[in-house]
């Protein structure tokens, strides 16, 4: 009986070593000549994203981050409701051609973002998702890829960053079992927080982001931002973000797009500028 005994324990620390390892899985890392940073974001009904799409622009113009490769996903929202928030203009502006519209036509975005995720997979690169917003869009996305390249693990080749509890509470129940379940999917604590292991990018006092940016063009995007996310913020039952309504600024999305670039150690907005904005 002390045999079985000693068995069956030797089984149970077996079991809870190996899926200790899988909690603690090694972090994979961006690789700037192969992977594809593909940046959702929701749009609905919080304003903000409008300020993330110019933060985001703001990365990805730093030297450091110039060479990465991007598309990014407007639209990207999930069960939520209350109004869209239109913003073609200030992704025109932040990212060129290199954006689709999935409030607009979710079928037609769904084609264009699968063309490129397709290229950057076939070559052996893998997919970055910051979920600046749901996951219901990239369910439909990680299901195109299944299913015309069943020969892809996308477990270990499509990578989900989410920050929200909220987020995750208005994605379809299906779509996030089906992204958890099919994707590297990776929960960082909130960035409309500070102190808790990612950059806290919500802050209701003004920052004077303008006296950081050496970029003109930049400092035209953020005065778009800026200006999109007053008039929408609250208007027609939409959410009222209060820290905007301050003065202030959030785009804690990009807490995410920063932890998958090894800066989670940028406390807030401020420091946020002081690194990325030369």
């Amino acid at each position: 009986m002390n045999r079985l005994i000693f068995k069956i324990i030797a089984v149970i620390g077996l079991l809870y070593a190996q899926v200790g390892c899988a909690q603690t899985a090694p972090r994979p890392d961006f690789d700037l000549e192969n992977d594809l940073l593909l940046a959702h974001f929701d749009c609905k009904t919080d304003v903000d994203d409008v300020h993330s799409v110019a933060a985001t622009a703001t990365l990805l113009r730093h030297p450091d981050f110039r060479e990465v490769r991007y598309h990014a996903v407007a639209g990207a929202y999930g069960v939520q409701e209350g109004l869209y928030v239109p913003a073609e203009e200030l992704f025109e502006a932040a990212f060129g051609t290199h954006w689709s519209d999935a409030h607009a036509d979710f079928g037609k975005a769904l084609l264009e973002v699968y063309a490129v995720v397709s290229g950057t997979l076939s070559r052996g690169g893998d997919i970055w998702i910051p979920e600046a917003g749901q996951s219901d869009f990239s369910a439909a996305l990680v299901r195109q890829v299944r299913q015309r390249n069943p020969q892809i693990d996308t477990r270990s080749r499509i990578h989900i960053v989410q920050h929200s509890d909220w987020n995750e509470r208005v994605t379809s129940p299906e779509s996030l079992a089906y992204v958890r379940e099919h994707t590297d999917y990776r929960k960082i604590p909130d960035g409309n927080a500070e102190g808790n292991g990612t950059p806290g990018f919500r802050k209701d006092q003004a920052i004077a982001w303008r006296e950081q940016l050496s970029d003109p063009e930049l400092v035209a995007l953020w005065e778009s931002a800026q200006a999109i996310a007053n008039r929408y913020n609250g208007a027609s039952g939409r959410y009222l973000n209060k820290s905007i309504a301050a003065g202030g600024l959030d785009f804690s999305d990009v807490s995410e797009t920063c932890w998958i670039f090894g800066l989670e150690g940028l406390e807030d907005a401020k420091a946020f500028f002081a690194r990325l904005a030369q």
